[in-house]
């Protein structure tokens, strides 16, 4: 068609010549989508309105071909993700004749000079700007309005909003009418808001939903759509990022449940990154009850719904803590019904992966390092984008789906508390506590015990590193670095030998048995089975768990060998998905707005052990009279007890002094008692240095309460607000037996 007038689809329209409405239609119309034809007429013309109008006015002509169209401006500065440019400049609609489409491209061109769109520019900082337009046919609408990828309103990027109007949606975008409102969250409608006469069916929304996800990928952003509808069929007459969009990451805003990070937030204790929260919710999220999910994220942090998983029976005490008495379990909103019927969906696949990790453990926790050994090596030799995606289609694939998923139904194996109910009534619960140490090899243990043998030459640097380099602090974070990566790491561990505190342990240990089978000399032998059977089951969820996350290790490299080849640093910020398909298409999405939540969250402190309702993490961040160990939407908020209390993790009184951390990088001096957030297996090395050991979160099966029950050091584990009532420096008596913490001074 010539520099003044150029196809609807031509590679040529790109914000420059097209301007942004212009440009985004391009797009659009390459890939196949249902856009309304026409041309545009680009600001090559614009530039040459007054010194060849001639030529430009012909051009326009011979372009146009007939019939009722809309002419709509296009500048160049409008329709990108910070600016909209919504209603500063002028597009015509029903425009027919020659004549009229001419004037109405002019009367677009002056619109780039009115006041109110040269102040716009000025106030966002805009020099210069050129005016394209979009000529398109005028399509007639039964129906009209306009789709949000993501929730403009909540920040949910899971959701996506459909406003819907009758007839055309000029009075509906420009807030002349109130729409109808639709929301739609993995293909189903999940939630509408209508007037008098429905717009849209349930199938209806899906299908925009639908194309909607279709323009978002191709944009590689979340995007505001405008769409019309015309016997059946829609089109779609503009599409541009949502502006100024902030992403939130809140699972609370899905209705009235209960939380808990209690043994998530211990797994995963920081603010995930989208590649992490992509590959955690490929394991976690296999089970649905009603459409709810068993586990979610809020602010970034990995939440168990305490809500569905007690309707399928999966809720442990020993594991999962107490719910505070304060708050009252709301119910699931499904039928009984609904519920057996999730069920029977989900647990072909869940007894599938329970019955693979009962029969083949032991193969499997001896295969998977020379798995995943295997594998990090091709990885790191794979020279080519299309080699990097083949080796995730035909191994690493397999190892989430399949390997992960398996260790991860042995993670979660929890050994049966009767035999501790047993040991209470039979001798009381410090010594039943103590009965129940002294479980082996676990996993837990071994980086400590292994640093304590390298430290005595028993073992080579290599030998450990290759054993234990998978484990850390922030294990599961893929774009956590891991110790085995870092030669000094090794160096910089100041963990004291634990094995005279196992010794000591052990001594207490015997002499706990030797109480019980004096006392209940015929229960003796029975009692020694149970004992063993719960060592080894708890020995099999351990190393379970410790193979586990030596696959996160792969799935990491997998990342940053992605990063290598593609030269791009921000690859954690898409989903392994996103990841995927961008090493096949070269087409990665925006990851500014994910950047931003993810900095916003990272800020915060660690969130409340439990919430119920809809919980905004900045908010109660900000909040001074926010309660620290638990949030409940539905009740009246009530002062923070004074009183530290949690659960015996370990029996004995200790008083000392404390030291509050919230890194394990930050130190520990000998003798004094460790009070943090949540510990994990990336902690360790500093228990032998604590008098005692004090957390937020934590359960009688958490990583504090096993090791410091190992070690014999007193132990209180998820007081919830330990880290806010106390400071370093503060004196404290810390009883492990009854699970309080006292200030002394």
């Amino acid at each position: 068609m010539g520099e003044y007038v150029l196809p609807l689809d031509a590679e040529e329209a790109d914000l420059a010549t097209a301007g942004g409405k212009g440009a985004s239609l391009a797009k659009l119309t390459r890939a196949g989508l249902p856009v309304p034809p026409g041309f545009h007429i680009t600001t090559h013309a614009y530039r040459d309105r007054e010194t060849n109008p001639a030529a430009v006015e012909h051009a326009i002509r011979d372009a146009y071909q007939g019939g009722p169209v809309a002419v709509r401006s296009s500048a160049t500065a409008e329709d990108l993700p910070d600016l909209s440019f919504a209603g500063q400049h002028d597009s015509y609609l029903n425009v027919t004749g020659a004549d009229e489409v001419v004037a109405a491209v002019k009367r677009c061109w002056a619109s780039l000079h009115t006041e109110r769109a040269v102040e716009y520019r000025e106030r966002n900082g805009i020099d210069d700007a050129h005016m394209a337009v979009v000529v398109q046919e005028m399509v007639p609408a039964d129906a009209a309005g306009v789709v949000f990828t993501a929730n403009p309103d909540t920040g949910a990027t899971g959701e996506t909003v459909v406003n819907a109007g009758w007839g055309l949606g000029e009075s509906l975008v420009s807030g002349h009418v109130t729409p109808d409102v639709y929301v739609v969250r993995n293909g189903e409608e999940v939630r509408r808001q209508v007037n008098d006469r429905p717009v849209l069916t349930r199938a209806r929304t899906a299908e925009l939903a639908e194309l909607g996800e279709r323009i978002e990928r191709l944009h590689g952003t979340h995007m505001d759509i405008e769409w019309t509808l015309h016997n059946g069929r829609f089109q779609i007459v503009q599409a541009r990022p949502i502006t100024n969009f902030q992403e939130r990451w809140n699972d609370t805003t899905l209705g009235d449940f209960l939380w808990t990070s209690v043994n998530l937030g211990e797994a995963v204790p920081s603010v995930m990154t989208p590649m992490t929260w992509s590959l955690v919710r490929v394991l976690s999220q296999q089970v649905k009850i009603g459409g709810f999910p068993v586990t979610g994220n809020i602010g970034g942090r990995f939440y168990l719904n305490l809500t569905v998983s007690s309707s399928l029976g999966t809720s442990n005490t020993e594991l999962l803590g107490r719910v505070p008495e304060q708050i009252t379990p709301p119910k699931l909103p499904v039928s009984k019904v609904s519920v057996i019927t999730s069920l029977l969906k989900s647990a072909p696949p869940l007894a599938k992966q329970a019955i693979a990790y009962r029969r083949h453990l032991d193969d499997m926790l001896a295969e998977t390092p020379k798995k995943c050994d295997a594998l990090r090596k091709k990885i790191k030799e794979a020279t080519s984008e299309g080699q990097l995606e083949q080796l995730w289609r035909s191994d690493v694939e397999d190892l989430l789906l399949t390997t992960a998923r398996t260790l991860d139904a042995g993670a979660r194996t929890v050994a049966h508390p009767k035999v501790a109910d047993q040991l209470k009534e039979l001798v009381g619960e410090e010594d039943a506590i103590t009965l129940l140490t002294g479980l082996g090899e676990l996993a837990s243990l071994g980086p400590l015990i292994g640093l304590a043998e390298l430290r005595r030459g028993e073992l080579d640097r290599d030998a450990f590193l290759r054993t234990w380099g998978h484990r850390g602090p922030d294990e599961f974070e893929v774009s956590a670095p891991r110790p085995g990566e870092d030669p000094r790491w090794v160096d910089r561990q100041l963990a004291a030998d634990p094995e005279e505190l196992l010794r000591r342990q052990g001594k207490t240990r015997d002499e706990a048995w030797q109480r019980l089978k004096a006392a209940h000399p015929g229960k003796a032998d029975k009692i020694a089975k149970q004992l063993d059977k719960a060592a080894e089951t708890a020995r099999a969820r351990e190393g379970a768990r410790s193979e586990m996350v030596r696959t996160f290790w792969v799935f990491r490299d997998f990342v940053r060998r992605a990063m290598e080849l593609t030269n791009n640093d921000d690859l954690f910020f898409l989903t392994i998905d996103e990841l995927v398909d961008f090493l096949t298409t070269n087409r990665k999405p925006d990851t500014r707005s994910r950047k931003a939540a993810y900095e916003r969250y990272q800020a915060l402190p660690v969130y409340p052990t439990f919430i119920r309702g809809r919980f905004d993490p900045e908010a109660w961040a900000n909040d001074p009279a926010s309660r620290k160990d638990f949030y409940d939407e539905s009740a009246e908020q009530q002062p923070e007890s004074d009183v530290i209390k949690g659960f015996p993790g370990m029996s004995g009184v200790v008083e000392g002094t404390v030291r509050v951390l919230s890194t394990v990088d930050e130190g520990l001096e000998p003798g004094e008692i460790l009070v943090t957030a949540v510990t994990n297996v990336g902690w360790t090395p500093l228990f032998p240095r604590a008098a005692a050991v004090v957390t937020d979160v934590g359960a009688p099966l958490s990583h504090a309460a096993i090791v410091a029950r190992e070690l014999g050091i007193p132990a209180v584990v998820g007081c919830g607000n330990a880290t806010s009532r106390l400071s370093t420096g503060d004196r404290v008596r810390v009883d492990g037996s009854r699970g309080t913490v006292t200030i002394l001074t």
